[in-house]
């Protein structure tokens, strides 16, 4: 694996859990799953998460939802485990660990949406869950490290989706309401919005600190 992949990686402290590192490590050792077609699990799981989200706001609903969540991440994390760790890298890996991941993102945002009084909203926070693997990519694209920051990245907007769905099933039993998720909704959309503009900032900042540095040498 090259210097520049590893920057590339998404940084995460779960990959140094021992017992997480044997279970990836065994799963290396088979078949099946390959690396990617644990990343395309991931969506299926958030398909099924998202399902529940949608046509039904049920205590049940809620803590599964929350469970697909946590499942999906999982994926997220043996995927790239299995294929770096385990030397099960394919030439065509880099499709399937951003690819599944948009797809994932946007149907858990989306039926987040629907779970509200607020469906556009979790059309938006899909669209700007997209924009901040966009502009993190987009910097690579120029040769810049990718960026992986919040406030409010991948992991972020899944923990706030596991606790808000937990939350929320706490408030139905007690009350019968549901504000926690329109709550979450509205935290989720202002912190990705943020991240896009603080991602974009840093971009910005290094490509002018790089223009600096030529212009000195140049001289």
């Amino acid at each position: 694996m090259s210097e520049n992949k590893i920057e590339n990686r998404r940084p995460l402290s779960s990959r140094n859990n021992k017992w997480l590192a044997g279970f990836a490590a065994w799963l290396a050792r088979k078949s099946f799953p390959t690396p990617n077609q644990i990343s395309c699990l991931s969506m299926l799981f958030a398909l099924f998460g998202a399902v529940a989200l949608f046509f039904s706001q049920s205590i049940s609903a809620l803590i599964f939802c929350a469970l697909m969540v946590q499942m999906r991440l999982l994926c997220n994390l043996f995927d790239g485990m299995v294929a770096v760790e385990g030397g099960k890298k394919t030439a065509n890996g880099a499709i399937f660990n951003e690819f599944p991941d948009r797809v994932a993102d946007s149907l858990f945002l989306i039926a987040l949406g629907y779970a509200t009084p607020f469906f556009w909203l979790g059309w938006l926070a899909a669209l700007l869950a997209a924009l901040t693997a966009y502009i993190r990519i987009f910097g690579g694209s120029l040769g810049l490290p990718q960026r992986f920051q919040g406030p409010m990245a991948k992991q972020q907007r899944m923990a706030a989706i596991t606790v808000g769905c937990l939350l929320a099933a706490v408030e139905i039993y007690f009350n019968l309401t549901a504000y926690t998720l329109s709550a979450t909704l509205i935290i989720i959309t202002l912190g990705t919005a943020y991240t896009c503009y603080v991602r974009t900032m840093a971009i910005s900042a290094e490509l002018n600190s790089l223009e600096k540095q030529n212009e000195k040498v140049t001289r």
